[in-house]
């Protein structure tokens, strides 16, 4: 038989010629189901969270996987994955009423992003030759990098974040990597904020020689398919400075123009350097972090009344803050610097650099001369130790 054969041509036909009996086996062959199942690389997984809340406290929240509304459940739901998050809490929004957004709405991305972004300090275990020591030297080395060029204080720690959070995806990292992936890990986060980025080529001068343009460029490429792209985390600076400027807020003014103290934002801004050069800050989420430096300058009370957190949740990491705290005390207090090109209201977000190295063999002394500390949620500096209020008791002492 010829192709041509095979072709379906238009033919006048006669109304008297019975129908093809190739239409009918068309049309039966539509009214029959389809008996082709889906391959399961077509069928997405579903989630749904458990709902788990409490009226008056928070509770851990459980997302579970489903199966597909095409595949009949199982009996045996023991292979679904469940997953658990920590330190998840829903309060009402402390944000002030805005003109521009809805302040519900912007607290709970802001909570959202605390779920989406994990950090664990347990990447160390995937690298056997790493020390916690180089990390601290690493990010010491990335503050001074970016005072020089007066990068944002968010800028540095969004670095911080994409070199944590790109370490805990990768195995077996040589330590003379590491300056390559922390000065890539800047470069990115200084076009992420800063209006006029340095290019790379200053970046790669600052290593003296150490990394060129071209490894900061495939250093880049590979650090941003890890982190899969998501590069806007909220970070303990971002935690802090709502916080700061939730406390300072009055009514009538305006929400995004800062209202509190720069002196003391600079003085808390140094403590949460200096603890997040210890890998054990990756034990508490970035806002609990900030609220426990908070806490070191102000009361329990105004930092429950601005962020929503209970004293059980803050504690730990208060007292865990607290030999950083004791080192900070015996420096002198830091000083509002002057930068070029840097209005004089807007000197205090630009990130500073110390003796932070001291500053941390300090806070690890103290913390080991002092082998049980309690701290109560009054104000760090009054002389008399206070509990909590009734109120934020645990039940169960």
């Amino acid at each position: 038989m010829s192709r041509r054969s095979d072709r379906i041509t238009l033919q006048v036909r006669d109304s008297n010629t019975p129908e093809p009996t190739v239409r009918a086996a068309l049309r039966k062959r539509k009214t029959e189901p389809s008996k082709k199942k889906l391959q399961p690389a077509t069928k997405k997984q579903n989630y749904e969270i458990q709902k788990c809340w409490s009226e008056d406290a928070a509770s851990p929240c459980l997302l579970i996987e489903t199966p597909h509304k095409e595949l009949e459940p199982a009996a045996d739901r023991s292979g679904f994955k469940q997953y658990s998050f920590k330190n998840l809490f829903i309060k009402a929004s402390p944000i002030p009423r805005l003109s521009w957004a809805s302040s519900d709405d912007v607290w709970i991305k802001m909570l959202n992003k605390e779920l989406k972004y994990v950090h664990d300090k347990s990447y160390l275990q995937r690298h056997p030759k790493l020390q916690p020591k180089m990390r601290s030297i690493l990010l010491d080395w990335l503050l001074e990098v970016s005072e020089v060029y007066s990068l944002h204080r968010q800028t540095a720690y969004l670095a911080q974040d994409y070199f944590d959070r790109f370490m805990l995806t990768q195995h077996n990292v040589n330590k003379d990597c590491l300056q390559l992936v922390g000065i890539t890990a800047l470069f990115i986060a200084s076009k992420i904020e800063e209006i006029y980025p340095p290019k790379i080529n200053e970046f790669a001068y600052v290593t003296d020689g150490a990394c060129d343009m071209w490894d900061i460029q495939s250093t880049e490429l590979l650090l941003l398919k890890a982190l899969d792209w998501n590069l806007c985390p909220e970070t303990p600076i971002s935690w802090l400075k709502l916080y700061a400027q939730v406390e300072a807020q009055t009514d009538g003014e305006n929400f995004l123009v800062p209202q509190f103290s720069q002196e003391t934002y600079i003085q808390i801004t140094q403590l949460l350097d200096v603890c997040m050069m210890d890998i054990d800050s990756l034990d508490y989420d970035y806002s609990v972090l900030a609220a426990a430096a908070f806490c070191h300058f102000s009361s329990f009370d105004v930092v429950h009344k601005v962020s929503g957190l209970t004293w059980e949740s803050v504690s730990p990491c208060v007292r865990w803050m607290t030999p950083f705290m004791d080192a900070l005390r015996s420096e002198p207090k830091p000083q509002l610097k002057t930068f070029n090109k840097v209005k004089s209201d807007d000197r205090h977000n630009i990130q500073t650099h110390v003796a932070y190295l001291d500053l941390l063999r300090k806070a690890h002394e103290r913390r080991m001369d002092s082998s049980d500390l309690q701290l109560s949620p009054a104000a760090v500096s009054s002389a008399i130790l206070t509990p909590p209020n009734s109120t934020e008791k645990p039940a169960n002492p």
